[in-house]
């Protein structure tokens, strides 16, 4: 295949990188332990561990897996928290071991988290205190065995940690009542005197580092395989296109995603710790008001997100007083960037927004605007180092430059397949080993991506394609508009018409103000037939709204 897209990449940015310069992420880990012991690695509350510290404690919760619990390799073990100090504590100490790391969202219900749990076969689990009831429902229908706890404030320094437990229990009713008699405490495993020394495992690129699932929005979460050796090469493919804006040993990156999404784990947690970065985790970055006060505490360099985050902070007149003059690098992904926000977030931080795009089963990275860009430039980027892309029809026919069809996607970050599920993973798999991503776009003659929309969430009207993404594009821009979202509905005489879905900032804001807008900006058919205004819009935990929530 031509890889058109080369001459478009920045200056120094290889068209292949190395994916095998380490054999596992534990390697990868040990490497930037000893060379930025020294340096603060992670720090949430108040509280900061340097990369000596992480090193020890997760060295030594591995220990306490491998011989207390008699975990052995390829086990898997579930990660059930946000975004604290225990969890890359327990993340690394996992992989030492060479666990397999099932991620899980903290929000799961008892349904959600026993799909999981079953699924995956998982024998062991980290979980927050917070959500321990849930669990509690359902483990006795699981292969769970056994049960880490931990309270949101455990490594704080006391009396803080103290306090903090305290109040999140008894004062703002956060932790419900939960029995689980065999769980054991975070806490002791990191004091546990092991029956032995953390025995280093022989883990290569080829073995299971990760079941990844993905959000289940189109039906039941899949988990996607990902070795050691997809998200080593995604690490280094990240590594190498981000250099020109990162120094090592020097940045501070804010991690607002939480370290179970495949974006923050793989881009925050990973690619940054590997060039000794201080992470500044956020527990929760739904308090926007608390949020944007710890960012005035950092003269932080990076800060990754989604579209819905960069537009909560951007409507606090408050993020717009803080010191931007060390911010090198904002991207964007997980889902589209809107103009309108790209543009303001440049307007208020002076510098650009860059977007980028992946998938769970990519690792996620697959493509990215160049570093060196200026401006927001509608597209979603280039097939990162040693990437292939290709814009494909429903009977797997190459299309022509600017043809509108499925993102399809072929490189060493891609996943093994899906666990357990040979069917769907044929169904996303083409014969010469392409990954069919399900989302729509075209490719530009200097080989930039423009993401059309989810092909699941067209609209069909009388025939004519209607991509719910461009309506929004349009609508976020009127000033009375917080969010909105676009789906089809059916309509007997079009087959299906659009309707709109508004949350507003300003009340006063008409659908009859809304539509002259669209008429302004959109062909008749692509305009909304109906508007419904709404207090708030259903959207994953990393901020995705979810359209099909809203059919």
């Amino acid at each position: 295949m031509d890889r058109i897209w080369i001459p478009s990449y920045q200056p120094g940015v290889p068209a292949d990188v190395d994916t095998l310069q380490y054999s596992s992420i534990p390697q990868m880990l040990e490497e930037s332990f000893q060379r930025y012991s020294e340096r603060p690695a992670f720090t949430n509350m108040g509280q900061t561990l340097s990369f000596a510290e992480i090193d020890a404690r997760s060295r030594r919760f591995a220990a306490y897996l491998q011989h207390d619990l008699k975990l052995n390799k390829g086990d898997r073990i579930a990660l059930m928290m946000p975004n604290i100090l225990q969890y890359p504590i327990a993340l690394f100490g996992a992989l030492r071991a060479g666990l397999v790391v099932v991620s899980i969202n903290p929000l799961y219900t008892s349904r959600e988290l026993k799909h999981q749990l079953q699924d995956s076969g998982a024998k062991a689990m980290v979980i927050f205190a917070n959500a321990a009831h849930t669990l509690e429902q359902v483990i006795d229908q699981t292969a769970v065995e056994h049960v880490i706890v931990t309270s949101i404030g455990d490594l704080l320094k006391f009396p803080k940690s103290l306090l903090v437990n305290l109040v999140l229990r008894h004062v703002k009713k956060m932790v419900p009542r939960w029995n689980i008699p065999r769980a054991r405490s975070f806490r002791h495993a990191l004091k546990a005197r092991s029956e032995g020394e953390f025995r280093p495992i022989d883990i290569t690129q080829a073995d299971t580092a990760f079941l990844q699932y993905t959000g289940g929005t189109t039906g039941t979460a899949k988990g996607a395989v990902l070795s050691h050796g997809n998200m080593i090469a995604n690490m280094v493919q990240a590594r190498a296109w981000i250099n020109p804006l990162v120094k090592e040993g020097h940045d501070i990156i804010i991690t607002a995603l939480p370290l179970y999404h495949i974006f923050s784990l793989t881009a925050n947690c990973f690619v940054f710790s590997s060039i000794g970065a201080l992470n500044v985790l956020i527990t929760n970055p739904r308090d926007i008001p608390a949020f944007i006060k710890e960012l005035g505490r950092w003269r932080f360099t990076a800060i990754t997100g989604v579209n819905t985050l960069f537009n909560a902070l951007l409507n606090n007149e408050s993020f717009k007083t803080l010191d931007f003059s060390s911010l090198t690098l904002t991207l964007g992904g997980g889902m589209a960037v809107q103009k309108d926000v790209a543009e303001r977030w440049q307007s208020v931080t002076g510098h650009a927004l860059i977007e980028a795009y992946g998938l769970t089963e990519t690792s996620p990275a697959a493509l990215m605007n160049p570093m060196s860009l200026r401006n927001y430039n509608g597209y979603i980027g280039l097939p990162i180092s040693s990437t292939l892309v290709d814009i494909r029809d429903d009977k797997n026919q190459s299309l022509a430059l600017g043809e509108t069809g499925e993102i399809c996607i072929k490189g060493p970050q891609v996943m093994q397949g899906y666990w357990q599920r040979p069917e769907d993973t044929a169904e996303v798999t083409t014969e010469d080993g392409y990954f069919r991503t399900g989302d729509l776009g075209f490719m530009t003659e200097r080989g930039f991506v423009k993401l059309v929309d989810r092909k699941k969430d067209m609209i069909l009207v009388s025939g004519f394609n209607v991509y719910p993404n461009e309506i929004e594009d349009v609508v976020a821009a009127i000033p009375g508009v917080l969010e909105c979202a676009a789906i089809g509905i059916p309509d007997a005489k079009s087959g299906e018409v659009p309707k709109l879905f508004v949350v507003r900032k300003d009340p006063a804001l008409t659908p009859e103000a809304i539509i002259q807008h669209c008429r302004e900006n959109l062909t008749s058919y692509k305009i909304p037939r109906q508007i419904e205004f709404r207090d708030d819009l259903p959207k994953t935990p990393v901020g995705k709204v979810l359209r099909r929530n809203l059919q």
